[in-house]
């Protein structure tokens, strides 16, 4: 029985890595079924939705969702997020937001002297609740005695399943994890979150658990990439650090994510991190690299590890050559010209 992928574009340069993406995957597993929807903010123009009613029921019969970008200039920021996005990522569990971060061979970091052998990097970033619970509301809106309120929510258990997580990954890789922290600010969450991740490092007697700041651990990234392999980091945190990751590895085009589920009762979605682009939206010089790499993620969650090392391997191998590379790392190429590439290094 093949295995059927829900595509959602999305919006601006979604609309042409995710295709890219596709002709990747396609030619690895012929069998792979793609079935596409055209969600995303000019939907929501026409419609006044971002999904239509019944979209989550429509998504939770596939087997994954490859996703492009969501947002533009025309639709508020936090209508598209909460129209699409966190929805899915709350309804399907998808607590897990997984980001390598790779500085590959033949890219040019932004940081002096540092290579290959110095940026591997894995970040697990709580993914539903946190900061970005969506608990809060507005009071006298409109008045000059407006008032916003917004408050972070953490739970052991959602705290304690992604820490979990995260130490299972540090098992596999280098028995170290860093855990991204602000107790000496923070009395609560932070407390709580320190309390669980000791708490679940207990079952992991052969991890070394590292408590960083937050503010420290940006400064390390930078000064000590090296030093730095699994990382499990709470929703806000997680969000900026994988960016800054992403800028090592020298440039937002390459990052890929997965927003996982692990015990795989919802579908996982896949997705490059670089967002929809409007700057060069339309005209063909997006990098395709990030969801192409994505869909490597998706390939291995679904269970083929050989496909999707075959991918990423094409990924380095073009990366490595120099050429054709798109404009963000340094090069002239269009999307099309880097997908042909690396389907011929996957020849």
């Amino acid at each position: 029985m093949s295995q059927q992928i829900a595509v959602i574009a999305g919006d601006g340069v979604g609309q042409e890595v995710i295709p890219a993406g596709i002709r990747v995957l396609s030619k690895l597993r012929p069998d792979l079924e793609f079935v596409e929807f055209d969600w995303g903010s000019e939907r929501y123009q026409r419609t006044g939705a971002m999904m239509p009613d019944g979209a989550l029921d429509t998504l939770a019969r596939h087997d994954a969702v490859y996703l492009g970008a969501i947002g533009w200039p025309t639709v508020p920021d936090h209508v598209s997020l909460w129209g699409c996005l966190m929805p899915i990522r709350k309804a399907f569990e998808l607590y897990v937001n997984l980001r390598p971060a790779k500085l590959l061979p033949g890219i040019r970091g932004p940081l002096a002297d540092r290579g290959p052998q110095d940026v591997d990097m894995l970040f697990i970033r709580e993914n539903t609740e946190g900061e970005y619970a969506g608990t809060g509301g507005l009071v006298h809106a409109g008045h000059p005695s407006e008032l916003a309120v917004e408050a972070p929510v953490f739970t052991r258990l959602g705290v304690e399943r992604c820490a979990r997580y995260a130490f299972e990954r540090a098992r596999e890789r280098s028995k170290t994890l860093i855990s991204v922290t602000k107790s000496n600010a923070s009395r609560y969450n932070y407390v709580l979150w320190d309390q669980c991740v000791e708490r679940v490092g207990k079952e992991f007697g052969d991890v070394e658990v590292q408590r960083v700041l937050v503010d420290a651990m940006a400064a390390r990234m930078v000064l000590r990439p090296d030093t730095v392999d699994v990382v499990v980091a709470s929703n806000l945190f997680g969000d900026i650090l994988t960016d800054l990751a992403a800028a090592i590895q020298g440039s937002m085009g390459l990052a890929a994510s997965a927003n996982l589920n692990p015990e795989r009762r919802w579908p996982s979605t896949f997705e490059p991190v670089h967002g929809s682009a409007p700057d060069i939206a339309g005209k063909g010089v997006a990098n395709p690299i990030g969801a192409i790499w994505a869909g490597s993620m998706l390939l291995r969650h679904l269970g083929d590890g050989t496909a999707s090392e075959r991918v990423e391997r094409a990924i380095a191998a073009v990366c490595a050559d120099g050429a054709p590379l798109t404009g963000d790392l340094g090069g002239t190429a269009s999307t099309r010209e880097v997908t042909d590439a690396i389907l011929e290094a996957l020849s």
